[in-house]
């Protein structure tokens, strides 16, 4: 009997690093510090919540089937939010609401690839690009960043076969946090335009971009369709995450073969989360702002407290968004270092290796926090512990 699609890829590492929190105790005086996952823990904003029960209880639409491709006037909203932004030509059609970001990659994938196609990730990546390539039976193509977390686009370029079919991107990046200049993502359209290649762009934590103005100029292309896909979640955005709610901007004709997978996979988005979703566009801009204020106030958290950490040997390597990539000084692996630092120090993060390919010798010396729930106060805390944790 052959092996399954699944069975051809690891197992969520959320889900495992929570298995290592088994058997352990905290106690009141240190309890457990979780920065394994980058998703808030809070429930949306009260307003919002208000209006999603006005919704349920007087919307009768909210419960039904909508289109595959999601609500019109979501897409429209999209479309018109990138239009501003991004300063290009953006229209509705060019949108499809899906399930999730996660979703939407997966719907990218799939109107892109087929078997045996090659996709180029650059690694550090995001694992379940990594998995869901996996189960399509597509081959990831590490683009190892270096020191500087950024891609290159030279080593890009040597990469790239007969059976590459596109370059993915995260930007502000999971996991490494730091955010890819315009000018480089620039330089990875024109490379995939020249060989042939789709450009998917996964932008789920663009809301909290440290930078001011627009953070790429991809859109203003005039021709940005014949290239560009881009991803985007309502999850971090308005705290949607329950609610499954995400985006896919690309081609008309791209747009309709995503419509086949996501017809066969949900029929359509969920109701409720998409009118949560545009209910949160029209009428959350100031609070969405000041929560992207909080997340830049813990980044400069994150980053004084691995400067006060740096005599140790511990150096953060890139932090942005709701992340930071660092680099341990310990003699063991990060997977074993990671376990141990549940034991030893009451933390919960996420190893290198989750991220790496299994021959990675820099996912052994790396580890991610997702500061999407610690405030400066619980980093201060995080900083206190890590600086205390002994040598194996």
């Amino acid at each position: 009997m052959s092996d399954t699609r699944t069975a051809s890829t690891f197992s969520p590492p959320v889900m495992e690093a929570r298995r290592w929190l088994d058997g352990v105790s905290f106690p009141p005086e240190r309890p457990l510090l979780n920065v394994s996952q980058a998703a808030p823990v809070d429930p949306p904003p009260e307003p919002l919540r208000r209006a999603m029960a006005e919704i349920v209880m007087q919307d009768a639409s909210a419960h039904l089937y909508g289109p595959v491709l999601g609500l019109p006037e979501l897409r429209a909203e999209i479309a018109a939010l990138w239009r501003r932004d991004y300063r290009g030509e953006v229209i509705p059609e060019e949108v499809a609401v899906t399930s999730g970001c996660n979703q939407a990659y997966c719907a990218a994938i799939a109107a892109l690839c087929g078997e045996g196609s090659e996709v180029i990730l650059p690694s550090p990546w995001y694992f379940n690009h990594r998995m869901w390539n996996d189960m399509t039976g597509v081959r990831t193509i590490p683009l190892e960043t270096g020191p500087t977390l950024l891609p290159d686009t030279e080593r890009a370029a040597a990469l790239i076969t007969p059976a590459t079919r596109a370059i993915v991107l995260v930007s502000p990046n999971n996991p490494g946090g730091v955010e890819y200049p315009a000018e480089l993502l620039a330089a990875f359209r024109d490379l995939c335009r020249d060989r042939g290649l789709a450009l998917i762009l996964d932008e789920t934590y663009r809301d909290f971009d440290s930078r001011e103005g627009p953070a790429h100029d991809l859109f203003a292309d005039p021709d940005w369709a014949d290239v560009l896909v881009q991803l985007y979640s309502f999850s971090k955005a308005y705290r949607l995450t329950g609610h499954r709610v995400g985006a896919v901007t690309a081609s008309v004709e791209r747009i309709a073969q995503m419509e086949r997978f996501l017809d066969t996979v949900t029929i359509c988005p969920t109701s409720l989360g998409q009118k949560a979703a545009l209910w949160g566009m029209q009428n959350l801009g100031d609070w969405l702002a000041g929560e992207r204020a909080e997340i830049i106030a813990r980044r400069r958290a994150m980053e004084a407290s691995f400067d006060r950490l740096a005599p140790q040997g511990w150096r953060l390597m890139g932090c942005g968004a709701y992340f930071g990539w660092i680099e341990h000084p310990y003699a063991e692996a990060s997977d074993a270092l990671a376990r141990r630092l549940v034991r030893e120090a009451g933390v919960l993060l996420l190893p290198g290796t989750m991220f790496t390919p299994d021959d990675s010798e820099a996912g052994r010396r790396q580890l991610r926090i997702a500061f999407a729930n610690v405030d400066a106060e619980g980093i201060a805390e995080m900083e206190a512990r890590l600086a205390a944790l002994p040598a194996a």
